[in-house]
């Protein structure tokens, strides 16, 4: 019986050991009668980070990323574009990578979607995670590894963007981010078909309760989640987020 059990031992610790990241939980939803893509990671667990170049280069898509991992020894688990770029992909607003900061916060109102103020930060922490509105961010910046500002806010504290119609014929797939009051569960949704802003930020609001969250993009939102078989392609994207893990 003891010779058994040396032998039982280190493979109970192996099936007991807490693993070193959860595998996202990708699955389809519906809120209102739209459908959605929701994909729930904890930033306490997993490892998210936003990329955007490698090497001088931007990355642009899922499957570049995948390759820019692998000769890291790393996997991706899942992705999604995470912020408004210009023509060359650069961030339009504040971007930060490794806490290094290669754009700007943009505080003042603007044009398009992401000067629709208020607007705000997507902030990675260790260990944690927040949806930051610009001015307070501005004000007080929280310790971010990685953050990305985009816009407009969908959700603050609690209430719709003040902007947002109920009655908006404006319609266009749409995809975003939220955090729950726990500072670590980390909602990422993208839209199946085309909704509005206010049907989209009630789904953070009232279907997930979070008391904030942040629009990424439109037209252009896609999102890699192999657990569900989903690998969107397309022309190349600025800023992304992503979840590793290593390989094998």
């Amino acid at each position: 019986m003891a010779r058994i059990n040396r032998l039982l031992a280190p493979l109970l610790a192996l099936l007991t050991a807490a693993p070193l990241t959860a595998a996202p939980a990708c699955r389809d939803i519906a809120h209102e009668g739209r459908a959605y893509t929701l994909c729930t990671l904890d930033a306490a667990v997993d490892d998210i980070r936003l990329f955007h170049s490698n090497g001088g280069k931007v990355i642009g898509s899922f499957a570049r990323l995948e390759d820019v991992l692998a000769a890291e020894g790393l996997e991706l688990t899942f992705a999604m574009n995470a912020g408004m770029y210009h023509d060359d992909r650069s961030p339009v607003g504040l971007y930060l990578e490794e806490g290094r900061q290669t754009a700007s916060l943009v505080t003042n109102p603007g044009p398009g979607n992401f000067g629709l103020v208020p607007n705000g930060v997507f902030c990675l922490m260790d260990g944690s995670a927040a949806v930051v509105e610009t001015l307070t961010y501005d004000a007080n910046p929280p310790a971010c590894r990685y953050a990305s500002q985009s816009g407009p806010m969908l959700v603050l504290d609690g209430a719709l963007h003040p902007r947002f119609l109920r009655d908006s014929t404006s319609r266009h797939f749409r995809n975003g981010v939220g955090v729950e009051a726990d500072g670590r569960t980390i909602h990422f949704v993208i839209s199946d078909e085309p909704v509005t802003f206010w049907e989209f930020g009630t789904l953070f609001r009232d279907g997930l309760g979070t008391p904030n969250a942040l629009y990424f993009d439109g037209s252009v939102s896609r999102l890699f989640a192999p657990e569900i078989g989903r690998h969107d392609t397309g022309f190349p994207l600025g800023p992304l987020v992503g979840a590793v893990k290593p390989k094998g």
